[in-house]
């Protein structure tokens, strides 16, 4: 189809080349004779106008009758000769307009031959089923890798673009940061940490900068999680427990890992966290691959080594009062250290229509395989009905905390959303 559209323009193309002379021709004589009558008007004004001004100066004293009837006598004759060179003008326009003229005859007839051999060759060649007939497949196969190349090239010249950019303008962020992204598509890794440094050094500390410098060391490191990647996934994390970056990269080392729930965690919570600039249908596929793996319902849960805490998680009556009123709300239950950091060690979602009921933390929701409830001794339990449906804790979110709690208690815990946060 696409053939056929670019022959029909190019036919279309070639008959206005043929027939832009004939109606150009009209258009010149038109034009011409405006011209000339133009000017005509133009001197019969002007000469008005001078003679009034002669009169003037004639009532007011300020010539005689003698130069009063010479002056008259001098602009009728120049009028006279300018309306004589206007005929001539004219008539030389219209002598030349004949000589230039053609008959409407010869656009017809190149336009017949024209479209006669576009239809005697359309003919020979085959028909429109023909031209528009598809490629072999292993054209299919080598058009897929030239756009693949393609591709790569137009990362490679925007790099080229960005740099020159940056050179005179060092401190452009959002320059430094697709400089960044672009460079890790490319597999450039230390080049993209570098960027991101710049980034960093204009706009401060972020968790999606540090999440990305994450993402980078990661693949550079082979997709391993090592010290140094480990250090960039912890602080995204204290800085920004829902950042999609860190979290998208979390989730992809679980499932290669074949730790399905895990990734399933890290990709619902960029999904809950609702974050402009995420795809949240890809992540929702992936989710929905992972379930598949585990070849069972997500609502079965493998046993796990490790500390396991039991809560019964309520809604204070107050509390529940308020939000009979109001739409569901998202409710998150989860464990932190005791020693400042803000990274969850384990992480429950829930409605709060579930509410009351019981949840178990264990290293089964933890963030990373590093940071779960057996890392540490105590924790700090909280449940948060969520205002916006968002991760952490903000003004008018309801609120139940639990300090310093033994990670290897057997009790079961209850925990009450008792206040709201102000």
């Amino acid at each position: 189809m696409e053939f056929v559209l670019i022959s029909l323009g190019c036919l279309i193309l070639l008959l206005a080349v043929v027939w832009r002379p004939f109606f150009k021709q009209y258009k010149q004589a038109n034009q011409s004779s405006v011209d000339v009558g133009l000017r005509k008007q133009t001197n019969i004004d002007l000469y008005h106008e001078h003679k009034k001004e002669i009169e003037q100066d004639y009532a007011d004293g300020g010539i005689d009758e003698e130069n009063y009837q010479y002056l008259l006598a001098e602009l009728d004759s120049t009028l006279l000769q300018d309306i004589e060179n206007n005929d001539l003008e004219s008539t030389q326009a219209a002598t030349q307009a004949n000589k230039q003229v053609f008959s409407i005859f010869w656009p017809v007839g190149i336009s017949l031959f024209i479209l006669a051999f576009s239809f005697a060759l359309y003919t020979k060649q085959g028909t429109y089923e023909t031209l528009t007939r598809q490629a072999p497949a292993d054209s299919q196969h080598m058009s897929a890798q030239q756009s693949q190349e393609q591709r790569a090239q137009q990362a490679l010249a925007y790099i080229d673009e960005l740099k020159l950019h940056l050179k005179d303008n060092p401190n452009d962020g959002e320059a430094w940061y697709n400089l960044g992204q672009t460079l890790i598509s490319v597999a450039d890794f230390d080049a993209a940490i570098a960027a991101i440094d710049q980034v960093i050094r204009i706009e401060g500390e972020h968790a999606d900068l540090i999440g990305t410098k994450a993402q980078a060391s990661y693949y550079r490191n082979n997709q391993q999680i090592d010290e140094q990647v480990q250090q960039y996934i912890d602080k995204a994390l204290a800085l920004d427990p829902a950042d999609p970056s860190t979290n998208i990269l979390l989730g992809m080392h679980n499932f290669i890992e074949g730790n399905f729930q895990q990734a399933i965690v890290h990709w619902q919570l960029v999904i809950d966290a609702n974050k402009p600039g995420v795809n949240t249908a890809a992540l929702q596929e992936a989710i929905a691959e992972a379930n598949k793996r585990m070849n069972m319902p997500q609502s079965q849960q493998q046993a796990v080594a490790g500390p396991q805490l039991k809560l019964n998680v309520t809604l204070s009556d107050s509390i529940a009062k308020q939000l009979e009123q109001s739409e569901d709300k998202v409710v998150f239950v989860y464990a932190v250290p005791t020693d400042g950091r803000r990274v969850p060690l384990a992480v429950v979602k829930m409605m709060s229509s579930d509410l009351p009921t019981q949840v178990v933390l264990s290293n089964q929701q933890a963030m990373t395989p590093e940071t779960n409830l057996s890392s540490v001794e105590n924790v700090h339990l909280y449940a948060i009905v969520s205002s916006q449906g968002g991760v952490g804790i903000k003004p008018g979110d309801f609120k139940g905390q639990l300090l310093n709690i033994d990670v290897n208690s057997q009790e079961i815990i209850e925990l009450s959303i008792d206040h709201q946060v102000e």
